[in-house]
């Protein structure tokens, strides 16, 4: 119990400071505790519903959220989360692990490339929005991360939306798609709820704190902890599978 409240605390830090749903640092963290993969990640699922809700809830009340903008994003990956359930169903741990390996490195290989912050948002068609959710929300939740991990350097790297927006903008995402998750998952049997609320819980007040660093801290210091963060997840993940 004491681990899981400490595994809370610390992913909502992260969670908040970050944008993500907090599955990217819980999925490693709960297979070195000896989780099966699929447990491992239907937990995730449940923890991202906390934080994100929440998260959102603060971020909103501090103007950072462009509902609208990641409205038509987030309904897209509400749907595509819908089928995440039997997708995990359809592969083996060993390949789940190596999916999660490749969305961190894409994460990290389009965050280290520098973004010009100095150019216009670009306007997007809500249909390639809905497409770009769709997608999101079915291959991430497949592997227990809310989809910000990719949403976040997609609408910096191209769509030039600022860093702190973006990260507001990749957390409300989570909503959405970890919701959807959550009931895929639970129905397949993936979920150890007692685990996830607790977990969930406590990671409610590293959420708060992590948001409060968040409007502290400099872009620039941020984008270099952000590409640090996804560097030491993909070196665990690639200690895990390969070595």
């Amino acid at each position: 119990m004491i681990e899981l409240i400490f595994l809370g605390v610390i992913v909502g830090i992260v969670s908040g400071f970050f944008g993500i749903g907090g599955g990217t640092i819980l999925v490693p963290l709960l297979l070195l505790l000896g989780y099966e993969t699929k447990i491992a990640i239907g937990i995730a699922v449940v923890q991202m519903v906390f934080s994100s809700v929440f998260g959102s809830y603060i971020n909103n009340k501090k103007g950072t959220l462009d509902v609208a903008m990641i409205g038509t994003i987030g309904i897209g990956g509400f749907i595509g989360a819908l089928l995440s359930g039997n997708i995990t169903s359809s592969f083996s741990d060993e390949m789940l692990e190596m999916i999660f390996l490749a969305f961190a490195i894409f994460a990290l290989t389009r965050l280290f490339f520098k973004t010009k912050q100095e150019k216009a948002q670009r306007d997007v068609n809500k249909v390639v929005l809905f497409i770009i959710g769709f997608l999101l929300g079915a291959i991430s939740m497949t592997i227990g991360v809310g989809g910000s991990i990719i949403l976040v350097p997609i609408l910096v790297g191209f769509l030039h939306v600022p860093l702190k927006k973006a990260i507001s903008a990749g957390l409300f995402f989570v909503v959405f798609s970890s919701i959807a998750g959550f009931i895929s998952h639970a129905r397949l049997g993936h979920v150890d709820f007692e685990s996830g609320v607790v977990i969930g819980l406590a990671s409610l007040f590293g959420v708060y704190f992590g948001i409060y660093l968040k409007e502290k801290v400099d872009t620039t210091l941020q984008k270099r902890l952000l590409v640090i963060f996804y560097f030491l997840v993909v070196l665990y993940l690639v200690q895990r599978i390969f070595i």
